[in-house]
């Protein structure tokens, strides 16, 4: 019985914990405090569980305990004293409805919430890098080890940026609340990348036993859906959602029967999802048509459309994903835009024009524990017949990879 708790503990905790810390932060009006008194859920759960039997609707339980925690926190709090008695009606009147229909809480302003959370993390107040990693850490549900892995960041850089973060969002008293139309403007840009990052921990799930974390994709589209109709003319929040549905359509050609990922080349494109394609290419007309150069987040739209308009794999225009990649670079010279930039000439080009582009890339800091770089030297590599040399960089890819799934692909890569 233990075991199961566990394991629908995590399940919920993946999926639910930005609902659930968002709608304890709307009641503590801190952000820090909601995570620990959801954290306190999560260990009431632990010890009740194997007990009392897991709950019908796990994730009402859960929020339920840390709501009523809040409540209990509020009367303790001598600052919160003239607040008390209205904060603690209003959540006492929230789990009443919880408690007549355990599902009722998800029927709430959830998505206000989030959103709300996320541009509370968002807040000028921090430095960038901190504004992402709690929004990631809050928001995302990912673990401060996945976080670092994503900015290929020590793992303790990432540990202290989420800690302070906290304090100071605490410290500057930030309020609960969508910031006006005019500060939103200032932390838009933050908010669009955690959006991005959280769909693309889905998308390539850093560990893990699976590859994809299909909860997290869906996450970060309905929250981008959400911004959207926040923010209806922007053509970055319109490139991200291109960019997000045009990505998300190939989901079901990306992992086979036994969970193995699939890469692009070997995809049956006819399973690729024509909704979320039609979506995306609309997303993207509306941004190109914004009147203004397209940002990050469209040039990426636009070099997935370019995949998503071709039929073959050898239909693509390697040639404008070049050009696409040529602008992407110049907003953000990045060393996994130069390295998706390489693969993109070594398919225009040839793998010998990409293969020094590689090596150059090799020598950067940032990449020496990225496992898709020696991945890719592999590959260009066995296309021009240097197996022996092949074989030993998808070794080393396998060796950097942290996702199983992932790991086994390499390997069996080398052994070929």
């Amino acid at each position: 019985m233990a075991l199961e708790v566990h394991r629908v503990l995590d399940a919920v905790w993946r999926i639910e914990s930005a609902r659930i810390i968002a709608g304890v932060a709307r009641i503590v009006r801190d952000v820090g405090l909601a995570e620990e008194l959801a954290q306190d859920a999560l260990v009431a759960a632990l010890e009740q569980w194997p007990r009392a039997g897991i709950p019908d609707n796990p994730a009402a339980w859960l929020s339920s305990v840390a709501r009523m925690r809040a409540i209990d926190a509020i009367r303790r709090n001598d600052a919160l004293a003239r607040k008390r008695d209205a904060l603690a009606r209003d959540a006492e009147r929230t789990m009443a409805t919880a408690a007549d229909d355990p599902a009722a809480y998800a029927a709430e302003e959830i998505h206000d919430d989030v959103l709300r959370l996320i541009f509370i993390a968002a807040h000028p107040v921090l430095a960038v890098d901190a504004r992402v990693a709690l929004t990631l850490r809050l928001v995302g549900g990912l673990t401060t080890e996945e976080i670092a892995r994503a900015f290929l960041t020590p793992l303790a850089t990432v540990q202290q940026r989420i800690v302070r973060a906290k304090r100071t969002l605490a410290a500057a008293r930030v309020p609960f609340e969508l910031p006006p139309p005019a500060e939103r403007a200032a932390r838009l840009g933050t908010v669009l990348d955690v959006i991005y990052l959280i769909f693309n921990e889905g998308y390539a799930a850093t560990a893990g036993d699976t590859w994809m974390r299909p909860a997290l994709c869906e996450d970060a589209l309905r929250l981008g859906r959400v911004l959207a109709a926040l923010v209806p003319d922007d053509g970055e929040v319109l490139g991200l959602i291109a960019l997000l549905e045009l990505q998300h359509s190939r989901a079901r050609a990306r992992v086979g029967a036994d969970g193995a990922p699939i890469l692009l080349a070997d995809q049956d494109r006819g399973r690729w999802d024509r909704l979320h394609i039609a979506r995306g290419l609309a997303a993207l007309t509306r941004a190109e048509a914004c009147g203004e150069p397209l940002g990050p987040f469209a040039l990426q739209a636009a070099i997935a459309a370019c995949h998503a308009r071709a039929r073959t794999l050898a239909e693509t225009d390697w040639e404008r994903i070049v050009a696409l990649y040529d602008a992407l670079f110049a907003l953000q010279p990045s060393p996994v835009v130069a390295l998706n930039r390489a693969v993109a000439i070594a398919m225009a080009d040839g793998p010998a024009a990409a293969l020094p582009l590689v090596d150059a890339l090799a020598e950067d800091p940032a990449l020496r524990a990225y496992h898709w770089l020696p991945s890719v030297r592999g590959d260009l590599l066995a296309r021009l017949g240097r197996h022996d040399e092949a074989r030993g960089a998808f070794e080393q890819a396998a060796f950097l990879a942290r996702n199983p799934q992932e790991r086994a692909l390499l390997a069996a890569r080398a052994r070929r």
